[in-house]
């Protein structure tokens, strides 16, 4: 089964190896049927501490780090 990626931008990266990412995503509301804005904030492992916050990056599911941490950020090689 393949591992969901998603992309959000850096919220926080105060924590050590953790960063905070804030992903938004359009959804239609049942009734009124209009495109609403809904986010979520992620716990995202960053093993090298190189992601700064203001960043646009895409995570990817992974096994449990800690207790809320079970995302981690993908590095793009060029």
């Amino acid at each position: 089964m393949p591992k969901r990626v998603l992309q959000g931008v850096v919220v926080s990266d105060k924590q050590d190896k953790t960063v905070t990412v804030l992903v938004e995503r359009r959804v239609m509301h049942p009734i009124y049927k209009k495109y609403v804005r809904k986010s979520k904030k992620y716990a995202a492992h960053d093993e090298t501490n190189v992601v700064k916050e203001g960043e646009i990056v895409r995570i990817r599911e992974c096994r449990p780090l800690s207790k809320r941490k079970c995302w981690e950020v993908v590095t793009e090689s060029a």
